[in-house]
């Protein structure tokens, strides 16, 4: 989910299928239309093999394409068009209601994947927040997706691997590239991603992460498996591992470094303000222009604080706004952990607390198992707090990692209520597993994902939390504000950075200005926007939606307004854009009226 364009290609449901359009006729054509579709889906994973180890397909665990490679792109690329052109040879008109929609949704998704060559996005194949160095080890912990639990398992790493070196050498290749034409990450990124890399260079390969499998050798595994696979793992850490993070980490250092640019926003690359007006497009799923949603994160930072003010002044404090920010980031009673334990333990705590009321505002629940754990150390210095989703066959269940460098600087009014209701349930944890489970649904629909819609969705589950039950304490219902603000500064800042030349520093103070946020926090944010550019700003776009279509409907239904089925209908179809949801959702309110 941190890529700066996710795939996602999404059949939707707006109604149920006119009866006149099932006719005898079509079902050959709606055949092979089904068949051209799910054969994309299938062909895309053979390019994509990690997406189908996330998913839990486990099928193509060994390999690791070199992504870099102008061949590796030359090949996607003639798959999209190749696609565009299987997919447009379909009379749209003869297809039933839902596959129109279908067609719909994949001829945006193929050109838009199509149009993202024109942007040399591979001149910067990875950042300090995303990108295979960083998937690589959480891949090969033993503690990730990747799967280590057969003799096979622990033979498709090591082929990964060897994979891995050529890898790292076409990325430098590819740096280079960008560094001829002015292509580059600014410093500030760069100096972050330097460390993520010497951190894995190690002497004793026992100590190293990537040592993480070989730790947990399982007992049923002959003693000659077990010496091999422990010799090869000793092996490929000190003889492909650390030498590939090694060469990025001197590379970055000594020769790119000096190269990458003082400037913040992708406005100041070749093309950049067109490839930050794709990205808009990509991320919100809309048409809203960066000047909109510019002035639409203007007014919604007004109004949020508007109610801390009230929140201020509940509790009795007497300063300023900015004051009692400096107050909730600097009192000491608000830092009450000394160990990592009891931070997941309050959070824990928090679902105890919500679930007899989410019994009332969902009737249908996940089957995939959920845990709560620490962010791994080797990159929770610059993560954030985030979701990975369960496997599709109930193998790994979904993880809510919390980043905790130092649990006696973890403050409670930092959003622990509303960071959970987003990021683990009901936000993404349901919304995910839902969407996987539904086997009725076609796998291009299971595996995808819109940003506008997911993150949308965990956005206004935010909202929700004195409905559920929690909030009740002022202190966390600021933290659950301080985070709504921090969407809507979203908002500003992205677009500001990205076309109207505001400097990163000036958005650490902006955002700084407008929320509780410590310095080190709003330094981690200001830089993520400035690595995935338009991403952040799918959070608040959908969120809005969200709130209106619900806001609409229980207008229209009255006390015919169910918010169970309400919730229950956005979830069951899974990841769409924006318009494809309201037109679902107008289609149910009508239901309703019945």
């Amino acid at each position: 989910m941190k890529k700066i364009l996710l795939t996602a290609f999404v059949m939707a449901s707006l109604m149920a299928c006119n009866s006149n359009n099932n006719g005898q006729e079509n079902t050959a054509s709606n055949t092979d239309f089904a068949k051209t579709v799910d054969d994309y889906y299938e062909e895309r994973l053979k390019l994509f093999p990690i997406e189908a180890t996330y998913q839990g397909d486990n099928r193509y665990n060994d390999q690791l394409p070199n992504s870099n490679s102008q061949e590796f792109l030359d090949r996607t690329k003639n798959f999209y068009a190749e696609s565009l052109k299987k997919l447009t040879a379909f009379d749209r008109e003869k297809l039933p209601d839902q596959d129109k929609i279908s067609y719909d949704i994949l001829k945006r998704e193929l050109e838009l994947q199509l149009e993202q060559f024109t942007y040399h996005l591979e001149y910067v194949p990875f950042s300090q927040f995303e990108g295979l160095t960083l998937t690589f080890g959480q891949l090969g912990s033993g503690a990730g997706a990747q799967p280590f639990k057969t003799v096979k398992d622990y033979d498709d790493w090591l082929k990964r691997v060897s994979a891995f070196t050529v890898w790292g050498d076409s990325a430098i290749a590819n740096f280079r590239k960008g560094m001829a034409v002015g292509i580059v990450w600014p410093k500030s990124l760069v100096v972050k991603m330097i460390p993520q890399m010497t951190d894995l260079v190690v002497t004793d390969a026992t100590k190293s992460l990537f040592y993480g499998p070989i730790t947990k050798l399982p007992g049923d595994f002959s003693e000659v498996d077990k010496n091999r696979l422990t010799s090869a793992y000793k092996i490929a850490i000190l003889n492909e591992i650390v030498p590939t993070y090694k060469k990025l980490g001197d590379f970055l250092k000594n020769e790119y470094l000096p190269k990458a640019r003082t400037t913040s926003g992708i406005d100041a690359v070749p093309k950049g303000l067109e490839l930050y007006r794709y990205l808009v497009k990509t991320w919100t799923t809309t048409d809203k222009t960066p000047e909109e949603i510019y002035q639409t994160g203007l007014r919604e930072v007004t109004r949020i604080r508007g109610e801390m003010e009230k929140v201020k002044a509940q509790v009795g404090f007497k300063g300023t706004l900015n004051e009692f920010f400096t107050h909730l980031k600097t009192d000491p009673k608000l830092y009450p952990y000394k160990q990592p334990k009891e931070v997941l333990d309050a959070f824990n705590a928090i679902l105890a607390r919500i679930e007899p009321n989410l019994k009332k505002m969902f009737t249908k629940t996940p089957k995939s198992k959920f845990e709560i754990r620490q962010t791994e150390k080797f990159r929770e210095a610059s993560a954030s707090a985030e979701y990975n989703p369960a496997s599709a066959d109930g193998s790994r269940p979904g993880i809510f990692y919390v980043p905790i460098p130092d649990a006696k600087k973890f403050n409670v009014t930092s959003g622990m209520e509303s960071l959970f209701l987003h990021e683990a349930i009901p936000g993404h944890h349901y919304q995910f597993s839902l969407q996987q489970e539904n086997t009725d649904l076609p796998k291009f629909r299971r595996f995808s994902w819109y940003g506008a819609y997911g993150e949308g969705w965990a956005l206004y589950c935010e909202s929700l939390g004195k409905e559920l039950g929690i909030y009740t304490d002022p202190y966390q219902y600021m933290g659950a504000l301080s985070d709504e603000i921090h969407r809507a500064i979203r908002l500003v800042v992205d677009v500001a950075i990205h076309t109207k030349h505001m400097t990163r520093e000036e958005a650490i103070k902006y955002m700084m200005d407008n929320e509780p946020i410590a310095e080190d926090g709003a330094v981690a944010e200001i830089e993520r926007y400035m690595a995935i550019p338009a991403q952040a700003l799918s959070y608040k776009i959908g969120a809005l939606k969200i709130r209106e279509l619900r806001t609409k409907y229980e207008a229209q239904l009255g006390d015919k307004f169910n918010l169970a089925a309400f919730h229950d209908e956005f979830l069951k179809d899974g990841c769409m854009p924006l318009d494809v949801l309201e037109h679902k959702m107008d289609a149910w309110a009508a239901r309703q009226k019945e």
